[in-house]
């Protein structure tokens, strides 16, 4: 398997971008969750946020290389070629979700900001972007935690329609991201 995109194939730096940032989501989205196991103030607890902060920053940067590797070649096509309405709705999802992985980590950063809490990364503390304010922090929270909402359902619509894809309509939209 190549590096780049063939016509029929992703390459194994694109695939393997995609299933990497998934795998961080599915570890940032676990972090958040797996939080409320513990006490308030308990130093797991903390951990858990940690690396939700860290992870989520992680997200950050891949999706800024996979966008990179994006624009350095086309994407194979699927055979046999969706409808026009199906490849719209797939430009349209695949849109939503990089602004979805794009924004969220950024708007974190901000939230961090704006709260006073340091932005940590493997051992650095980021600078803030904001200056602290109480008010913008319960705003910036309530978008973040409603965007992690829109999240799940992005996630859960781009995963059914590759298995419809696979299963149903039996074309090889999935298989190109799969090593042969």
């Amino acid at each position: 398997m190549k590096w780049r995109n063939s016509p029929t194939q992703y390459g194994w730096l694109p695939a393997g971008l995609h299933w990497f940032v998934l795998f961080l989501l599915a570890a940032v989205y676990a972090s958040m969750e797996l939080r409320d196991f513990y006490p308030k103030g308990s130093s797991m607890r903390e951990a858990m946020k940690t690396w939700h902060y860290m992870l989520g920053i992680s997200t950050l940067a891949l999706t800024a290389l996979r966008l990179a590797v994006y624009f350095m070649g086309p994407a194979p096509a699927i055979s046999p070629a969706p409808a026009q309405w199906q490849a719209t709705a797939a430009k349209s999802m695949k849109a939503a979700l990089y602004v979805f992985m794009l924004g969220m980590p950024i708007l974190g950063c901000l939230l961090l900001s704006a709260k006073g809490t340091p932005i940590p990364f493997f051992g650095l503390h980021l600078p803030a972007l904001l200056n602290e304010s109480k008010a913008l922090a319960r705003v910036l929270k309530e978008i973040h935690e409603t965007g992690a909402t829109v999240g799940y359902v992005l996630i859960g619509v781009h995963a059914s329609a590759a298995l419809y894809h696979h299963y149903l309509l039996r074309d090889d939209t999935l298989r190109r991201m799969l090593p042969k």
